[in-house]
């Protein structure tokens, strides 16, 4: 088939194309009951005319973190009046006039101006607003440690949560959505003072959980029969290997477009091969560029690493000859590369009371140097 058929062929495999993009919300959102009901037990206080209880929302990426919240907010916003619910995407907003603009245009309907007016006024425009409404204010700060990188995030959280001091009877609360398992520790002591938040933990999807997914994403998606479970059950696998459900979903919509670039009304296997060829390192990178300097660091050790059996206690004193930190911030990190499934690491039985561990990295080698050196 040549470029003009392609642009011009009127058969799809695609239902619902939407459904294969990274901001579609699934109306069936599948084994995630238990963290949905945690939230709504964070928010059910606001709903009855109190203050909402500040969470933690935490996971590794692509574990239905923004899923959840988008739905709850969804969800309170059909059934009350009383709370506003402000979804904030912290990798495009980090400064405290952007944050604060985005809640200003869910209470308002429009976003403030952008010059001649002080930022002391559109807070207290905000703040007032739901004051003399009677209404609680929610805000999802996700991936919120882009507000650290940028400096910015104690005084957000301060703005927010000590609102109430300024403004009487003002009552709010914020849901941070993020893969950071050190989070807590970065707050200054006001702000952790009173944002002293319930955590809500997002395990990563096994591959039974993910075969479901993908099944509900392909209902939607594609027209009846498009793709074969056998198919379906070798995507899910490649989704599990790389522990980001996102792999699956692009793999899909991808063979989905080299099938009717093929002009088959199905996806074959060659069709998910060459998927596979040109979407293997996306997620990868994505996770990759969430990591702080001292843990890009300590992955690179790992990779460039010759030894079969990495052992924790070598990869620390290789770890601190590069770096000041102690053991403990070590352990940190390594866990926090092991949360993300970026390694894996297996304790020996040796070594003092039996805790050895062995590293052991989850991606080709290769693979992840390439990725490393492209973020």
């Amino acid at each position: 088939m040549g470029i003009d058929d392609i642009l011009l062929y009127d058969e799809t495999v695609f239902k619902n194309i939407d459904a294969f993009n990274p901001d579609y919300i699934p109306e069936n959102f599948l084994h995630r009951e238990s963290q949905m009901e945690s939230l709504a037990i964070c928010l059910r206080p606001a709903l009855r005319g109190g203050r909402p209880v500040n969470t933690v929302v935490l996971g590794s990426p692509a574990t239905g973190k923004t899923t959840a919240i988008k739905k709850i907010f969804s969800m309170v916003e059909r059934n009350s009046d009383r709370v506003v619910c402000v979804y904030v995407n912290c990798q495009l907003h980090t400064t405290r006039f952007n944050i604060f603009s985005q809640i200003y245009n869910k209470i308002f309907g429009h976003m403030p101006p952008e010059t001649g007016v002080p930022f002391s006024r559109i807070y207290g425009n905000i703040m007032k607003h739901l004051r003399d409404e009677g209404k609680a204010l929610v805000v999802a700060l996700d991936d919120v440690n882009y507000l650290f990188h940028s400096k910015n995030a104690n005084k957000i959280f301060y703005d927010i949560l000590r609102a109430h001091e300024e403004f009487n009877g003002v009552k709010t609360g914020i849901f941070a959505i993020l893969s950071d398992i050190e989070f807590r520790y970065m707050l200054d002591k006001n702000v952790n003072s009173v944002f002293i938040p319930h955590e809500v933990i997002f395990d990563p999807y096994t591959t039974e959980e993910m075969v479901s997914i993908l099944k509900e994403r392909i209902k939607a998606g594609f027209f009846p029969d498009v793709i074969s479970d056998e198919l379906l059950e070798e995507i899910a696998e490649r989704s599990s290997e790389a522990g980001d459900l996102r792999v699956g979903i692009d793999l899909l919509r991808v063979s989905g477009n080299f099938a009717e670039a093929d002009a088959s009304k199905t996806i074959e296997e060659k069709h998910v091969q060459e998927a596979l060829k040109s979407t293997g390192s996306v997620s990868l990178k994505s996770t990759l560029k969430t990591l702080s300097d001292n843990e890009k660091l300590l992955l690179e050790i790992i990779t460039e690493s010759e030894e079969d059996n990495l052992v924790a206690g070598d990869l620390y004193k290789a770890f601190t000859k590069k770096t000041s930190s102690s053991y403990a911030s070590f352990d940190r990190t390594l866990n926090k590369l092991e949360f993300l499934r970026l390694v894996d690491t297996k304790f020996t039985g040796k070594g003092v009371k039996g805790n050895s561990r062995i590293v052991i990295l989850r991606f080709n080698p290769e693979e992840m140097v390439k990725c490393m050196k492209n973020i």
